[in-house]
């Protein structure tokens, strides 16, 4: 009876033993399972620590502001730099379409951002960020009283524009058109910079440009609004390159540019909000 008893006391002891052993190994598991869980969602909602040089396309338009933000976007995020490419947004779309690195393009219109969208080098669909409206940039003074469109149609005023193809071209062109009114430049520019500056250098009377490039010229212009102008505002979008090198960082500086602090910036260049 003894012996029985002390056997089935053994086997009992056993038994709960390895009861409490799989209990344990239970337990070890599931706070495994949690820890990986939380270890998994801590990693999950972790930004990435953003490095490398960002390559923007940009309309010359934006040259101010996106160096301003530029600055910022490296100064938030170290170890990264943002590389601009500024000029004639017809020829930055052809050369992205042609292959030319880049991992953001902001154009100075919907119609140049359709070069790069319609031969599916944009990734996602561009958004428009800013709008602009031209200006009539004169010499310091006005020298010649230019008070509207119709005034640079005159005899001998040297008038420059940006060239057909390029937004600030375009625009303008549309607004000639839509008053009946015929003007033949001294030169056609292939961006609004490059207009300007033939004001700037004393080489032309008068150009059509935007209000942020006059803004932008400060004392070296004076600026004339003209009421047509607000028929041809033009819409800027900006979009994320396909197989852009940076592509996260990308999306950082496109983030950058739509957030208000990004807003604040075109804004106080003269840029009108979406």
């Amino acid at each position: 009876m003894t012996t029985r008893s002390a056997r089935r006391t053994r086997r009992t002891l056993q038994v709960a033993g390895a009861g409490a052993a799989a209990l344990l190994a239970l337990s070890a598991c599931s706070s495994s399972d949690s820890d990986k869980d939380t270890s998994s969602g801590t990693s999950a909602s972790a930004s990435p620590k953003l490095s490398g040089t960002v390559t923007v396309f940009a309309a010359a338009s934006l040259q101010g502001s996106f160096e301003t933000l530029g600055k910022q976007f490296e100064k938030e995020h170290p170890g990264t730099k943002v590389t601009f490419s500024f000029g004639g947004s017809d020829t930055l779309a052809a050369n992205i379409t042609g292959g030319a690195p880049a991992d953001v393009f902001a154009a100075a219109s919907p119609k140049t951002m359709a070069i790069v969208t319609d031969k599916g080098d944009a990734a996602g669909t561009p958004e428009t960020f800013v709008r602009n409206q031209l200006e009539i940039a004169t010499l310091p003074g006005n020298p010649d009283k230019v008070t509207s469109l119709k005034d640079l149609t005159g005899p001998g005023l040297k008038v420059v524009l940006c060239d057909k193809t390029v937004p600030c071209g375009a625009a303008a062109q549309k607004t000639l058109e839509a008053s009946k009114l015929k003007l033949t430049p001294v030169s056609y520019e292939q961006d609004v910079k490059a207009a300007l500056n033939k004001v700037v250098l004393k080489e032309a009377d008068a150009a059509v440009v935007y209000k942020t490039d006059v803004k932008a010229a400060g004392d070296k212009v004076e600026g004339v609004e003209f009421p047509e102008s607000s028929s041809a505002i033009n819409d800027y979008p900006i979009t994320l390159v396909k197989n852009a090198p940076n592509p996260a960082a990308a999306k950082a500086f496109i983030a950058l540019v739509r957030s208000a602090d990004g807003q604040k910036v075109l804004t106080s260049a003269g840029f009108l909000k979406p």
